[in-house]
């Protein structure tokens, strides 16, 4: 009787055992077969596309903007300067001794892809408050295949008109431009854009040429729009590390009834090191606020009214 008491025992602590490595096996295998599947979830999950890096190296593309927004945090100061046209021959040393223009301004991106600035410039003593926004951005596989870029500026003259004979109405300084950029870096060297645009002026000249109705009243002789459109080309040439060949043509588009703005075709050489970059200019735009450059453009390169200009940056990346 003891011994089948002993054998009973034992019989079920043997049992007891191989129950309990049973289990503990299962619970591996869970353990394994969980492992298996979140590894290939992981696997199979999409990867994150990346942005193209670099379509252009500075917000500034000569006389124009690019679709460049820098990272959050990062603060830039600009240079501009524009001589005068260069058919004043030696009497202007061609143009570095007449119709200069300068712009001091400052960018800052307080959020990523936001950028906004102020800035004054000596023509007018224009001041410009203005917004970047890049809402798509070209990826590496091609998801994306261009980036996209808004850009708006307000422009205000504040120059001296205490008989208010030049504006009459506070609103009446006030000019505005509005820009898409679209662009799509092709490999490592070649970068296109093209930015449709449209500048509204507040105020537009008009001009009494003697003339009357059957009533007496005067007759107001042709005047500009107060929107305009245009378009610009854009292209980058990448030539070696920190050397840039930059290429520009501003095409207007709206037909005015007198005093139609000339095209603008610029060029220039693009140098960057860390944190600087600057860009040396030859084209037809002296204004260098985009919603006087567009409206008002009077040089003609057709008549060899062309100019110098450079563009420096200081950029902070806090």
């Amino acid at each position: 009787m003891k011994a089948h008491t002993t054998l009973y025992h034992r019989s079920h602590k043997a049992a007891l055992v191989l129950f309990c490595l049973l289990g503990c096996l299962n619970f591996l295998n869970a353990q394994d077969s969980t492992a298996v599947k979140e590894e290939a979830t992981a696997s199979a999950a999409p990867k994150k596309s990346k942005p193209v890096p670099n379509t252009f190296e500075n917000i500034w593309l000569l006389d124009n903007q690019s679709v460049m927004v820098p990272t959050k945090g990062s603060f830039q100061l600009d240079f501009m300067h524009r001589f005068g046209t260069i058919d004043g021959g030696y009497q202007s040393l061609f143009g570095l001794f007449g119709g200069i223009n300068i712009r001091i301004g400052a960018d800052y991106v307080p959020r990523e892809d936001l950028m906004v600035g102020i800035s004054l410039t000596e023509y007018n003593l224009t001041w410009e408050g203005y917004v970047k926004y890049a809402g798509l951005k070209q990826t590496k596989d091609d998801k994306i295949p261009v980036s996209v870029t808004y850009y708006g500026n307000m422009a205000v003259d504040t120059r001296s008109d205490p008989t208010g004979g030049l504006y009459p109405h506070g609103s009446d300084r006030l000019m505005f431009f509005n820009q898409i950029l679209i662009a799509r870096k092709f490999g490592d060297r070649f970068s296109i854009q093209v930015a449709p645009s449209l500048t509204h002026v507040n105020v537009v000249q008009g001009y009494y040429g003697g003339d009357t109705t059957a009533d007496g009243k005067s007759v107001l002789g042709k005047e500009m729009k107060h929107d305009h459109f245009a378009i610009a080309f854009s292209g980058k040439v990448k030539l070696n590390n920190t050397l840039n060949l930059l290429l520009n043509y501003d095409q207007p588009i709206t037909k005015h009834l007198t005093n139609n703005p000339n095209p603008n075709l610029s060029a220039g050489l693009e140098i960057n090191t860390t944190g600087h970059t600057f860009q040396v200019i030859v084209g037809n735009y002296r204004y260098i606020t985009p919603s006087r450059n567009n409206y008002y453009n009077n040089n003609d390169y057709k008549d060899g009214q062309w100019l110098i200009g450079f563009n420096m940056t200081r950029l902070w990346n806090w």
